[in-house]
């Protein structure tokens, strides 16, 4: 009679997939992407439409958006229209970590004159509300 840990190593064993095979390749960070490239560009995507579409994203379990709390760490607006973001989380642990990046990318996407989007996940410096706009520690009573 088998027990439980016969069937997980049937399951999982060395001839089957393992937990690992199902998550994102994260070995070289998290980068998520969206857009396509531009036939044609004027040059860099306007950086007030890029601020005003990452303003447009929201944690959920924060009702400050991501731009104002200070998650982007870094903006890179190519010639080309492609745009490039480095943003970080309020923790590691955050339960959106893995969806985030993603909703920042299909934002800028949208936005006229913007190619293609790749929004990294980076940990370094970690996130402090330090960063945060004034207007973001006045709205959560910081």
């Amino acid at each position: 009679m088998a027990d439980n840990n016969d069937v997980m190593i049937s399951k999982f064993g060395n001839d089957g997939l393992g937990l690992a095979d199902f998550l994102p390749d994260t070995s070289n960070g998290y980068i998520a992407k969206a857009g396509t490239e531009l036939l044609s560009s004027a040059g860099q995507a306007d950086l007030i439409a890029v601020e005003n579409a990452l303003k447009s994203v929201h944690d959920p379990e924060i009702p400050v958006n991501i731009y104002d709390l200070g998650l982007i760490y870094k903006i890179d607006r190519s010639q080309n229209g492609n745009v490039y973001v480095a943003m970080s989380l309020t923790a590691p642990g955050c339960p959106v970590a893995g969806e985030m990046p993603g909703q920042v990318a299909q934002a800028l996407a949208a936005v006229d004159g913007v190619g293609e989007v790749s929004v990294e996940l980076v940990w370094d410096p970690p996130w402090t509300p330090d960063r945060m706009s004034e207007d973001a520690k006045m709205a959560l009573d910081f």
